[in-house]
């Protein structure tokens, strides 16, 4: 590599790059206040989109690195933008079609393109950085702005949608034309642009055969494990915390009810809200009178009992509370990369465990009536805002989690591949398909909540962070060595990375 060329312009496209990997993963658990509310389906069923961005991970993971291996970095990134592009694409066209089926096609092929880029991202960011110091000075410029993003998104999706009852595809169509603007952009400037390839062993033995290998290490089994629950705490806790906040109460669903039953019974009343409407169709900051069929049925099954009512917090605001949790983790990630060579990875996940695990019994057990001004984003008067706003308790004790699982991801990494030597890359593959608990989980958390409430869906989460401690404290002891059989009464250090997701 040419250390006085300038690569600038692809350091940049990277680093959009690691910010998309973010912004649509991101997009996926906000979106389910949207197709919960447009399609009228439970929240089990709202988390399938989130299900199919993160289920693309299993499909793709040992693929990609496979493609990798064959055509290379750049090919594979240009295939992933391509693959985004696509993905995005079909999100959009599901909003004009309003097809719950057409979305999740198009989440479950983005997923593909967000799989891809985490395979490539880090290598060709400190490729492009001259290796080295920095290399991974870029790496943590990288993730920094993947965290920022990761902020943004649901903060973006609240104010676009602002009425959850009322929420439509269509409502989050500009997030999408900056996706598209942004894979398009990054496309055309890597395919002209002349980048080095990073350095990268090829594998002696078969695939198969490595995977086989990294299985026999218990730790590695172990924190394999680990990785799997632990994206899907990560997307979990607060993606299930905005479909319980933006869901209607059963006040607010009687309302609704009360609403559509006079417009429909006055032609002439539902004609002068339906004029309204229209006059008012550019001011973000109103929100239509009319009442859909579709908000009717929705606040008809909360008042049956058929569905879980919420506690009919705005989106916008709700939004703002899990940026705050997405804000706080870049917080936590810049504290990782500061302090994790001085702390032992063991003890940093273990404790990360445990102070989760508190937060989240404690929102579970405080009251949804006792409220805290919190610090958060919010919409006033179609601006978007950063104050304190009112907001249960209980939320302020999930948005501190994101303090906790944001070194999760180096810490478990660093433990689970100690030792593990030639099967490091194999058992990099296998981390990958894992990555689909951050689909999974929230699915069952769905569907808890569906058949119970939202309070009780969070036993999921304290389940996850319990095997979490338990990995940190023991489960990550290392009893075998790819270059020594047996290993006994060591401590392992690492240093905490933060993830790419």
């Amino acid at each position: 590599m040419n250390k006085n060329k300038s690569y600038l312009l692809p350091i940049i496209m990277m680093i959009l790059l690691f910010g998309m990997i973010s912004f649509i993963t991101n997009l996926a658990a906000p979106m389910g206040i949207v197709l919960k509310n447009q399609f009228n389906v439970s929240n089990s069923l709202g988390m399938l989109g989130n299900l199919a961005n993160f289920i693309a991970y299993a499909v793709i993971g040992i693929p990609g690195g496979i493609l990798l291996q064959k055509v290379g970095y750049k090919k594979t990134a240009l295939i992933a933008v391509a693959v985004g592009f696509v993905g995005v694409g079909i999100q959009y066209l599901s909003g004009h079609a309003e097809s719950f089926a057409v979305y999740l096609l198009g989440a479950f092929i983005a997923g593909f393109s967000m799989c891809l880029l985490n395979i490539v991202v880090n290598p060709m960011l400190n490729t492009l950085g001259g290796e080295g110091n920095k290399g991974n000075q870029l790496i943590q410029v990288g993730g920094s702005f993947n965290s920022v993003m990761a902020t943004f998104t649901p903060v973006f999706v609240g104010i676009l949608i602002g009425e959850a009852t009322k929420a439509n595809i269509t409502d989050v169509f500009p997030i999408l034309y900056i996706a598209l603007g942004v894979f398009a952009l990054v496309f055309f400037i890597l395919l002209v642009a002349r980048i080095p390839e990073p350095h990268a062993d090829q594998p002696k033995e078969p695939l198969g055969k490595m995977m086989s290998g990294a299985l026999t290490f218990r730790h590695f089994v172990l924190g394999a494990i680990a990785i799997f629950v632990y994206v899907g705490v990560e997307v979990g806790t607060p993606g299930m915390a905005n479909l319980y906040m933006t869901t209607p109460t059963i006040a607010q669903s009687e309302e609704i009810i009360a609403d559509y039953n006079k417009q429909q019974s006055d032609p002439d009343y539902l004609q002068e809200l339906k004029a309204q409407d229209d006059q008012n169709m550019g001011d973000k900051s109103y929100r239509n009178r009319v009442v859909s069929e579709i908000s009717y049925e929705s606040a008809l099954k909360i008042v049956e009992g058929r569905d879980t009512p919420g506690l009919g917090i705005g989106a916008g605001i709700a939004g703002g509370v899990v940026g705050i949790y997405w804000l706080l983790m870049l917080a936590g990630r810049l504290f990782g990369a500061a302090f994790g060579d001085k702390i032992a990875s063991r003890k940093m996940l273990s404790t990360a465990s445990f102070v989760g695990l508190a937060l989240v019994l404690l929102a579970i057990f405080w009251p949804p009536q006792t409220v805290i001004s919190m610090p958060t984003f919010n919409v006033v008067a179609g601006a978007v805002k950063f104050g304190l706003v009112a907001v249960p308790i209980k939320f302020f004790f999930l948005a501190l989690v994101g303090l906790c699982t944001s070194i999760m991801w180096g810490s478990i990494f660093n433990l689970a591949v100690e030792g593990l030597g030639k099967y490091l890359a194999a058992a990099s593959g296998i981390f990958m398909v894992l990555v689909a608990g951050g689909g999974i989980l929230p699915l069952v958390q769905g569907w808890i909540a569906d058949v119970a409430n939202y309070e009780i869906s969070y036993w999921v989460i304290v389940a996850g962070l319990a095997y979490l401690l338990f990995y940190g404290a023991i489960g990550s002891k290392v009893t075998k060595r790819a270059d020594d059989n047996s290993l006994e009464g060591k401590t392992i250090i690492g240093a905490a990375e933060a993830d790419g997701m």
